[in-house]
């Protein structure tokens, strides 16, 4: 089962449960659109690719809640991008 982790972890920007924003990693990594734009589309934990978060249904929130934890990494954008430059 998904966390729906609450906050993308390099911005700190809200991602509730049904955010049509939340982009996703094998690992969860959970970051805004506007951040995987930046990151080109890799994720800076595990170096794979991004896709959108799936929406929990609001009737199924009680039975399945999303996490609490804020997981705030901000990613240092010119050490990542330079992997792609190497």
């Amino acid at each position: 089962m998904l966390e729906i982790r609450p906050t993308c972890e390099n911005c700190n920007k809200s991602l509730p449960h049904d955010s049509n924003e939340a982009m996703i990693c094998t690992f969860e990594c959970t970051f805004s659109m506007h951040c995987v734009s930046l990151l080109k589309g890799v994720c800076p934990n595990c170096g794979g690719g991004f896709e959108k978060r799936p929406i929990r249904p609001s009737q199924l929130l009680q039975k399945y809640p999303v996490s609490t934890v804020i997981v705030y990494k901000p990613v240092d954008l010119r050490v990542h991008l330079q992997k792609f430059n190497s």
